[in-house]
Protein backbone atom coordinates (compact mmCIF):
# COMPACT_ATOMS: atom_id res chain seq x y z
CA UNK A 1 0.00 0.00 0.00
CA UNK A 2 3.03 2.31 -0.17
CA UNK A 3 2.14 5.73 -1.63
CA UNK A 4 -1.54 4.75 -1.90
CA UNK A 5 -4.42 6.59 -0.29
CA UNK A 6 -7.32 4.99 1.54
CA UNK A 7 -10.72 5.86 2.96
CA UNK A 8 -12.32 3.93 5.80
CA UNK A 9 -15.84 4.83 6.93
CA UNK A 10 -17.08 3.96 10.38
CA UNK A 11 -13.46 4.19 11.49
CA UNK A 12 -13.94 5.54 15.00
CA UNK A 13 -13.94 2.05 16.53
CA UNK A 14 -14.20 -1.68 15.90
CA UNK A 15 -13.60 -3.11 12.44
CA UNK A 16 -13.21 0.33 10.84
CA UNK A 17 -10.49 1.40 13.25
CA UNK A 18 -8.69 -1.92 12.82
CA UNK A 19 -8.78 -1.57 9.01
CA UNK A 20 -7.57 2.03 9.09
CA UNK A 21 -4.63 0.92 11.23
CA UNK A 22 -3.81 -1.98 8.91
CA UNK A 23 -3.91 0.24 5.82
CA UNK A 24 -1.53 2.64 7.54
CA UNK A 25 0.76 -0.18 8.63
CA UNK A 26 1.01 -1.21 4.98
CA UNK A 27 2.04 2.32 4.00
CA UNK A 28 -1.24 3.93 2.92
CA UNK A 29 -2.30 7.45 3.86
CA UNK A 30 -5.73 7.08 5.44
CA UNK A 31 -8.82 9.26 5.56
CA UNK A 32 -10.57 8.25 8.78
CA UNK A 33 -14.26 8.99 8.18
CA UNK A 34 -16.94 8.85 10.83
CA UNK A 35 -19.80 10.84 12.33
CA UNK A 36 -18.23 10.45 15.79
CA UNK A 37 -15.55 13.12 16.02
CA UNK A 38 -13.84 12.04 19.24
CA UNK A 39 -13.47 8.41 18.20
CA UNK A 40 -12.32 9.37 14.71
CA UNK A 41 -9.63 11.67 16.07
CA UNK A 42 -8.58 8.92 18.48
CA UNK A 43 -8.08 6.60 15.50
CA UNK A 44 -5.93 9.23 13.79
CA UNK A 45 -3.86 9.64 16.96
CA UNK A 46 -3.32 5.87 17.18
CA UNK A 47 -2.19 5.69 13.55
CA UNK A 48 0.18 8.63 13.93
CA UNK A 49 1.61 7.19 17.16
CA UNK A 50 2.33 4.02 15.18
CA UNK A 51 4.21 6.01 12.54
CA UNK A 52 1.42 6.21 9.95
CA UNK A 53 -0.32 9.08 8.18
CA UNK A 54 -4.01 9.83 8.63
CA UNK A 55 -6.56 12.61 8.80
CA UNK A 56 -10.09 12.74 10.19
CA UNK A 57 -13.04 13.85 8.08
CA UNK A 58 -16.36 14.02 9.89
CA UNK A 59 -18.81 12.27 7.60
CA UNK A 60 -22.47 11.34 7.63
CA UNK A 61 -22.52 8.52 5.08
CA UNK A 62 -26.24 9.12 4.44
CA UNK A 63 -25.53 12.68 3.25
CA UNK A 64 -24.49 13.10 -0.38
CA UNK A 65 -22.53 16.32 0.24
CA UNK A 66 -20.64 14.80 3.17
CA UNK A 67 -19.60 11.76 1.15
CA UNK A 68 -18.51 13.94 -1.77
CA UNK A 69 -16.38 16.06 0.57
CA UNK A 70 -14.87 12.91 2.10
CA UNK A 71 -13.69 11.72 -1.31
CA UNK A 72 -12.47 15.20 -2.24
CA UNK A 73 -10.42 15.31 0.97
CA UNK A 74 -8.60 12.11 0.04
CA UNK A 75 -7.81 13.31 -3.49
CA UNK A 76 -6.83 16.85 -2.48
CA UNK A 77 -4.63 15.82 0.45
CA UNK A 78 -3.13 12.58 -0.86
CA UNK A 79 -3.29 13.03 -4.63
CA UNK A 80 -5.59 10.14 -5.50
CA UNK A 81 -8.02 7.59 -4.14
CA UNK A 82 -6.78 4.02 -4.38
CA UNK A 83 -8.53 1.82 -1.82
CA UNK A 84 -11.71 2.12 0.22
CA UNK A 85 -13.45 0.26 3.00
CA UNK A 86 -17.13 1.27 3.12
CA UNK A 87 -17.68 0.01 6.63
CA UNK A 88 -20.09 2.33 8.45
CA UNK A 89 -23.11 0.49 9.78
CA UNK A 90 -25.61 0.34 12.63
CA UNK A 91 -27.88 -2.17 14.35
CA UNK A 92 -31.06 -0.64 15.80
CA UNK A 93 -32.21 -3.51 18.00
CA UNK A 94 -33.86 -6.92 18.08
CA UNK A 95 -37.58 -7.06 17.25
CA UNK A 96 -39.96 -9.19 15.18
CA UNK A 97 -40.36 -7.58 11.77
CA UNK A 98 -44.02 -6.73 12.47
CA UNK A 99 -42.93 -4.75 15.54
CA UNK A 100 -40.29 -2.69 13.74
CA UNK A 101 -40.85 1.05 13.76
CA UNK A 102 -40.72 2.67 10.35
CA UNK A 103 -38.13 5.11 11.72
CA UNK A 104 -35.84 2.23 12.73
CA UNK A 105 -36.23 0.63 9.30
CA UNK A 106 -35.40 3.89 7.52
CA UNK A 107 -32.49 4.80 9.80
CA UNK A 108 -30.81 1.41 9.43
CA UNK A 109 -31.30 1.09 5.67
CA UNK A 110 -30.06 4.67 5.20
CA UNK A 111 -26.75 3.98 6.92
CA UNK A 112 -26.14 0.36 5.99
CA UNK A 113 -27.26 0.38 2.35
CA UNK A 114 -27.72 3.94 1.11
CA UNK A 115 -24.43 4.83 2.80
CA UNK A 116 -22.59 2.19 0.76
CA UNK A 117 -24.30 3.31 -2.46
CA UNK A 118 -23.37 6.95 -1.87
CA UNK A 119 -19.80 5.87 -1.17
CA UNK A 120 -19.58 3.97 -4.45
CA UNK A 121 -21.25 6.83 -6.30
CA UNK A 122 -18.42 9.23 -5.38
CA UNK A 123 -15.47 6.85 -4.94
CA UNK A 124 -15.70 5.17 -8.32
CA UNK A 125 -15.39 8.37 -10.42
CA UNK A 126 -12.33 9.41 -8.38
CA UNK A 127 -10.74 6.01 -9.02
CA UNK A 128 -11.58 6.12 -12.72
CA UNK A 129 -9.57 9.32 -13.05
CA UNK A 130 -6.51 7.53 -11.70
CA UNK A 131 -6.83 4.26 -13.62
CA UNK A 132 -8.60 2.05 -11.09
CA UNK A 133 -8.70 0.96 -7.49
CA UNK A 134 -10.22 -1.48 -5.02
CA UNK A 135 -13.27 -1.15 -2.78
CA UNK A 136 -14.49 -3.42 -0.01
CA UNK A 137 -17.95 -3.05 1.52
CA UNK A 138 -18.86 -4.45 4.91
CA UNK A 139 -21.78 -6.84 4.61
CA UNK A 140 -22.31 -9.57 7.22
CA UNK A 141 -23.09 -13.23 7.67
CA UNK A 142 -26.62 -11.77 7.82
CA UNK A 143 -26.16 -10.85 4.17
CA UNK A 144 -25.76 -14.52 3.27
CA UNK A 145 -28.35 -16.20 5.50
CA UNK A 146 -31.41 -15.11 7.45
CA UNK A 147 -31.65 -14.35 11.16
CA UNK A 148 -34.88 -13.83 13.12
CA UNK A 149 -35.39 -10.62 15.03
CA UNK A 150 -33.22 -8.36 12.85
CA UNK A 151 -35.12 -8.30 9.55
CA UNK A 152 -34.06 -4.75 8.70
CA UNK A 153 -30.39 -5.57 9.32
CA UNK A 154 -30.63 -8.77 7.26
CA UNK A 155 -32.31 -6.89 4.41
CA UNK A 156 -29.66 -4.16 4.46
CA UNK A 157 -26.76 -6.58 4.38
CA UNK A 158 -28.28 -8.71 1.61
CA UNK A 159 -28.59 -5.40 -0.24
CA UNK A 160 -24.92 -4.61 0.31
CA UNK A 161 -23.93 -7.92 -1.28
CA UNK A 162 -26.22 -7.30 -4.25
CA UNK A 163 -24.84 -3.81 -4.67
CA UNK A 164 -21.29 -5.16 -4.41
CA UNK A 165 -21.90 -7.72 -7.14
CA UNK A 166 -23.55 -5.18 -9.44
CA UNK A 167 -20.76 -2.62 -8.98
CA UNK A 168 -18.05 -5.24 -9.38
CA UNK A 169 -19.52 -6.32 -12.72
CA UNK A 170 -20.16 -2.78 -13.97
CA UNK A 171 -16.58 -1.62 -13.44
CA UNK A 172 -14.56 -4.81 -13.93
CA UNK A 173 -13.23 -3.62 -17.29
CA UNK A 174 -12.24 -0.26 -15.81
CA UNK A 175 -9.74 -1.64 -13.32
CA UNK A 176 -11.95 -1.20 -10.28
CA UNK A 177 -12.55 -4.24 -8.10
CA UNK A 178 -15.49 -4.23 -5.68
CA UNK A 179 -15.80 -6.93 -3.03
CA UNK A 180 -17.45 -7.41 0.35
CA UNK A 181 -16.49 -8.93 3.67
CA UNK A 182 -19.16 -10.81 5.61
CA UNK A 183 -18.15 -10.88 9.27
CA UNK A 184 -19.65 -13.27 11.75
CA UNK A 185 -19.70 -12.43 15.46
CA UNK A 186 -16.81 -10.00 16.06
CA UNK A 187 -15.89 -8.43 19.40
CA UNK A 188 -16.78 -4.78 18.73
CA UNK A 189 -18.90 -2.12 20.45
CA UNK A 190 -21.82 -3.15 18.19
CA UNK A 191 -21.85 -6.71 19.57
CA UNK A 192 -21.40 -5.56 23.18
CA UNK A 193 -25.14 -5.79 23.81
CA UNK A 194 -26.71 -7.32 26.93
CA UNK A 195 -29.35 -9.01 24.75
CA UNK A 196 -26.63 -11.00 22.96
CA UNK A 197 -25.71 -14.29 24.65
CA UNK A 198 -22.04 -14.58 23.72
CA UNK A 199 -21.83 -18.14 25.05
CA UNK A 200 -24.65 -19.19 22.75
CA UNK A 201 -23.02 -17.38 19.83
CA UNK A 202 -19.74 -19.20 20.44
CA UNK A 203 -21.57 -22.53 20.74
CA UNK A 204 -22.92 -22.13 17.19
CA UNK A 205 -19.57 -21.03 15.77
CA UNK A 206 -17.45 -23.95 14.48
CA UNK A 207 -14.22 -22.26 15.62
CA UNK A 208 -15.77 -21.87 19.10
CA UNK A 209 -14.83 -18.24 19.63
CA UNK A 210 -15.71 -14.69 18.69
CA UNK A 211 -13.66 -13.05 15.96
CA UNK A 212 -11.42 -10.03 16.42
CA UNK A 213 -11.66 -6.78 14.41
CA UNK A 214 -8.10 -7.30 13.20
CA UNK A 215 -9.11 -10.58 11.54
CA UNK A 216 -11.68 -8.78 9.41
CA UNK A 217 -9.22 -5.95 8.72
CA UNK A 218 -6.68 -8.46 7.42
CA UNK A 219 -9.26 -9.78 4.94
CA UNK A 220 -10.15 -6.24 3.81
CA UNK A 221 -6.53 -5.29 3.23
CA UNK A 222 -5.91 -8.50 1.28
CA UNK A 223 -8.95 -7.87 -0.94
CA UNK A 224 -7.64 -4.35 -1.63
CA UNK A 225 -4.12 -5.56 -2.40
CA UNK A 226 -2.58 -6.72 -5.66
CA UNK A 227 -2.56 -10.24 -4.23
CA UNK A 228 -6.33 -10.29 -4.85
CA UNK A 229 -6.01 -8.86 -8.36
CA UNK A 230 -8.38 -11.44 -9.92
CA UNK A 231 -11.06 -11.20 -7.23
CA UNK A 232 -14.11 -9.00 -7.75
CA UNK A 233 -17.86 -8.99 -7.02
CA UNK A 234 -17.23 -11.51 -4.24
CA UNK A 235 -18.65 -11.70 -0.68
CA UNK A 236 -15.92 -13.16 1.55
CA UNK A 237 -17.05 -14.80 4.80
CA UNK A 238 -14.97 -14.03 7.89
CA UNK A 239 -17.17 -15.89 10.32
CA UNK A 240 -15.39 -18.84 11.90
CA UNK A 241 -17.28 -21.22 9.59
CA UNK A 242 -20.80 -20.28 10.64
CA UNK A 243 -22.52 -19.97 7.24
CA UNK A 244 -20.97 -23.26 6.04
CA UNK A 245 -23.03 -25.24 8.55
Amino acid sequence: MDSKSAIVTGASSGIGRATARRFAEEGASVVVADLVEEGGNDTVDIIEDEGGEAMFVQTDVTNDDDVSKMVDAAVENYGSLDVVHNNAGILTGFDPLTDLDESDWDALLNVNLKGVWLGLKHEIPAMLEDGGGAIVNTASEAGLVGFPGIANYVASKHGVIGLTRAAGLEYAEDGIRVNAVCPGPIETPMTDDPSVDSKEVVEYTPMRRMGQPEEVANAVVWLCSDEASYVTAHPLSVDGGRVAQ
